[in-house]
């Protein structure tokens, strides 16, 4: 009798969790929120995460872009959502750590209104060009501008972006002066860039990728301080004339800040499972998206790791951005 009582009460401790995570995810769509237009980096990554977590958990997975202010907007929105599961965030490097130690106007803070689920990758941003421009390395593009102070444009995703900020480190670090035209977002800016109505950008590998593949858009140089696995023959920033620059682009799930625990480890677990399939590393790593997977704790602790770097970087380069 007793034996019979311990085998139930064993039995009852482990399905009784099981039960609480199978139940506790919802069973109508669930958003996943994109704080930039359709085409970027962002959003090519959010797709491939919907496509494979959807029939994981039983329900439509939708990409929904809510581009503008840097990711800002979607940030906000997503903060002020139920927190039940059904709206999660593609976080981001612009409205989770530059918007914030930028000291920009936000209707959210990073810390509280948002619970981590995962890291899904950090890229390097690349420095690119489309086929007409006579500068194709840095050094020529470094004299190209100094040749040409204020003329040369740079585009990016939005004032306040990673792209944005790549530039302004560069501007710093090459003492050289350049035009800074914000979009919002990588798709439209690609756009632009390809057909010549701008010249250069810093723009994330993810956006920027099947352009170079195809041919439209030329890669120069990266900006972490080592080379992606994906891009083995484009320099580092590093290796060409500026030691240690480094300007990278991140992207992370997280929900409302009152997510349950239950379902964002629930969720944290199925993306890992996500992680694991080969044709999402091979399509994350053609991206040149790294490093992601791993626990809520281990995004928690990045994050504000991002915060305290990009703080320095902004304070002792001196750069504003109004908003």
């Amino acid at each position: 009798m007793q034996r019979r009582t311990f085998v139930t009460g064993v039995a009852a401790s482990i399905a009784l969790p099981m039960a609480r995570a199978q139940a506790s995810l919802p069973t109508g769509p669930i958003r996943i929120v994109v704080g930039f237009a359709p085409g970027g980096g962002t959003d090519a990554l959010a797709r491939v995460m919907a496509q494979k977590l959807a029939p994981l958990w039983n329900t439509q997975v939708i990409v929904e872009n809510k581009a503008g202010a840097s990711g800002m907007i979607a940030a906000e929105y997503v903060a002020r959502q139920p927190s039940d599961g059904t709206t999660l965030h593609m976080a981001h490097i612009n409205s989770h750590a530059l918007a914030p130690a930028l000291g920009m106007k936000m209707g959210y803070q990073p810390d509280r209104d948002f619970t981590p689920i995962m890291l899904v990758g950090v890229t390097p941003n690349l420095l690119i060009c489309n086929e007409a421009q006579p500068a194709k390395t840095v050094k020529d593009l470094v004299e190209l501008c100094k040749k040409n102070p204020g003329k040369i444009s740079f585009g990016s995703a939005g004032n306040g972006s990673a792209q944005h900020l790549a530039l302004e480190m560069f501007k710093l670090r090459a003492k050289i002066d350049a035009i800074h035209v914000p979009y919002k977002g990588s798709g439209p800016m690609l756009t632009d860039l390809i057909g010549g109505q701008i010249q250069y950008s810093f723009d994330t590998m993810t956006a920027a990728t099947p352009h170079v593949k195809s041919g439209k858009a030329i890669a120069f140089a990266q900006t972490r301080l080592k080379r992606a696995k994906s891009y083995p023959n484009v320099p580092t920033m590093h290796e060409s004339g500026f030691p240690g620059f480094e300007a990278t682009t991140w992207y992370g799930l997280v929900g409302p800040g009152k997510l349950p625990t239950a379902i964002a480890q629930r969720m944290n677990e199925d993306m890992n499972k996500v992680f694991a399939m080969a044709d999402v590393q091979e399509k994350f790593e053609q991206f040149g998206a790294e490093d992601g997977g791993g626990s809520r704790e281990k995004f928690a602790q990045f994050m504000k790791d991002e915060l305290k770097t990009w703080s320095k970087v902004v304070k002792d380069a001196g750069v504003k951005v109004e908003g």
